[in-house]
């Protein structure tokens, strides 16, 4: 394992060949970038997705190249506040091609997970695990191409997103 940033982050999901995968684990995340988007939602009033347009077209590129973006999120229910904005954005996110999955922690109690939690693989030949602060604020990335274990969160990705419910069909209590 090696240490890794953020920025090496969006680079690992930009530069894909075939796929990237994401397993979300946290009912919350205290993201710097969000935390206004998010007082927004709570106050009702319209929020723009311009801080989500890179991320957004990067997404409209691999989909446009035949490239798989998934992201499983594991929740609980009723959701959190932070899990209903996100739910609230995420058509956009659906409709520039990653394809998003629910699923309810109930469905998990007998899946093995990477103790780390939050993962992305990358083409089926690198993991980035990303750490968080009680919080939810993130605090460290580290990187891997160690087969056994990118073999091992690609497996439990692949777990997950057979019990996940597809984003257009999840209906959070």
């Amino acid at each position: 394992m090696r240490p890794a940033t953020s920025d090496e982050l969006y680079e690992l999901c930009e530069d894909i060949e075939r796929s990237f995968v994401h397993l979300e684990t946290r009912d919350a995340y205290g993201t710097k970038t969000e935390l206004p988007h998010i007082e927004k939602w709570r106050r009702g009033e319209p929020d723009d997705s311009d801080w989500l347009d890179s991320w957004l077209e990067m997404l409209r590129r691999h989909r446009a190249a035949g490239r798989i973006c998934r992201r499983a999120k594991i929740v609980s229910e009723p959701l959190s506040e932070y899990q209903r904005w996100s739910h609230s954005i995420k058509d956009k996110f659906v409709d520039a091609g990653e394809d998003t999955g629910y699923v309810p922690r109930p469905r998990l109690s007998t899946v093995c997970l990477p103790g780390s939690g939050d993962f992305y693989v990358f083409d089926d030949e690198r993991v980035l695990f990303l750490h968080y602060a009680g919080s939810g604020l993130n605090t460290a990335f580290e990187t891997t191409e160690d087969p056994q274990v990118v073999r091992t969160c690609r497996e439990a990705f692949e777990t997950v997103w057979k019990l996940a419910v597809p984003f257009r069909d999840y209906r959070p209590e």
